[in-house]
């Protein structure tokens, strides 16, 4: 077997050791991984400024460095992550009733885990404590596969957790780091249908795309977030321009960073000269529409056709509409299915909003920075998925987990 056949089959076996395990045990290990990150933090930062210099001279982009990043502020909500996810229930093993046939036989669905998680992802060292607590928790093995830009930290965060598991006499391959990341194994991973059941690709719309088009196993695909936000009509102004800057410029390297302002028309004069002078002084790029292009003093005008982009800095392309149908078809053509924000004092233009945008989280008056599975109380995130197969948004313990149907009877047979 080679060294990728042999990592997911010890992981399968692995996974099945979990089912043996209550739920007041599997909490009182995450509690003991929480812990074992604080102390650890020392030599977690070490090998994260290894990484960072190596990233550096390879001279990667400013976003990807931020993601890279692990300071003493990071480590400790990756342990307060952990420990939400201890103090959420357990759903493995909850029993839905689903009634009662007329022969008899009684019906309902239990909760189980999905085997084996595969989490491909860049320079996002914090994914190793995330997605190794959730699927430990939810009764999954998983098999970590970074980025070569954060392989030390994921590596230095994966022994802690080997640590506790060590302790309890629970095999290491529950958690699996790909010790390092050639393409080649990577490639390999992806055939492994025998022992991984799903795969959860988290990065660029590059890798994203290679994992779709190349794996032989089940994927749930975790793309871009080109985010907006819809100011309405009926919208607070100084509540807009809040959510604006908090989206636009609180962190720019992230999913659920705005990258794109829709501007009713009937507010335009009033309502734009605030944001021309709003985002000057936090130094934003602006890429406006024929209609707000003369409210900024320097901006680039953007066709119809180049909306859409990703930028991951401080730049934004900004639409005027004539109406909210307007918005709404311009977040069906350029957005990516992650998170869409309306401002606005209306509620049935809220919930019109809320019922006709197709996107894993659809806000109203609240920042798109939200749009996190530790921000809407799921303790962590294994991604935010932006396909519905079989999770949409934001996926926590539940979406780590499938059902199975029971069926209870007394003798009966089918004539």
């Amino acid at each position: 077997m080679s060294l990728i056949s042999t990592l997911s089959a010890n992981a399968n076996r692995a996974a099945r050791a979990l089912l043996q395990l209550n739920e007041a045990t599997k909490n009182t290990i995450l509690q003991q991984m929480a812990d074992e990150i604080r102390n650890n933090q020392a030599a977690i930062i070490e090998a994260n400024n290894i990484d960072l210099l190596q990233a550096k001279e390879h001279q990667l982009a400013d976003s990807m460095i931020d993601r890279l990043t692990l300071n003493a502020e990071r480590i400790e909500a990756m342990a307060e992550g952990i420990e939400t996810i201890a103090h959420l229930p357990d759903p493995v093993g909850q029993i839905r009733d689903m009634g009662t046939r007329p022969n008899g036989i009684k019906i309902s669905k239990m909760r189980i885990p999905l085997g084996v998680v595969c989490m491909i992802y860049e320079a996002r060292p914090n994914v190793t404590a995330d997605a190794g607590a959730l699927c430990f928790k939810s009764g999954n093995a998983v098999i970590l596969r970074g980025g070569k830009e954060a392989l030390g930290s994921s590596k230095a965060i994966a022994a802690v957790l080997h640590k506790v598991l060590a302790k309890f006499n629970l095999p290491e391959a529950l958690i699996t780091v790909i010790p390092n990341a050639d393409r080649a194994l990577l490639m390999d991973l992806m055939q492994q249908r025998e022992y991984i059941n799903v795969i959860i690709p988290r990065g660029g719309e590059g890798l994203i795309n290679f994992v779709t088009d190349n794996s032989k196993i089940p994927v749930i695909q975790h793309f871009k977030g080109v985010c907006h936000l819809y100011v309405d009509k009926e919208a607070d102004f100084k509540k807009a321009l809040d959510l604006l800057l908090n989206g636009k410029t609180q962190r720019t390297g992230v999913c659920n960073a705005l990258e794109g302002l829709i501007v009713h028309k009937a507010i335009l004069n009033d309502f734009m000269p605030l944001v021309a002078k709003a985002l000057k002084l936090h130094d934003v790029r602006i890429n406006a529409c024929q209609q707000s292009l003369t409210f900024f003093e320097s901006a680039n005008l953007l066709n119809d056709a180049d909306f859409g982009q990703e930028y991951l800095s401080l730049e934004i392309a900004i639409k005027v509409v004539d109406e909210m149908e307007g918005a709404l078809e311009h977040i069906h053509r350029f957005g990516s299915h992650h998170t869409e924000v309306i401002c606005t004092e209306n509620r049935q233009r809220a919930l019109k909003f809320q019922q006709c945008v197709d996107a894993s989280v659809v806000m109203v008056n609240t920042s798109s920075r939200f749009s996190d599975g530790s921000e809407l109380g799921l303790g962590a995130e294994i991604g935010i998925a932006t396909t519905k197969l079989h999770a949409y948004g934001p996926m926590g313990l539940e979406s780590l987990t499938a059902e199975k149907y029971l069926v209870e009877g007394n003798g009966q047979i089918r004539t």
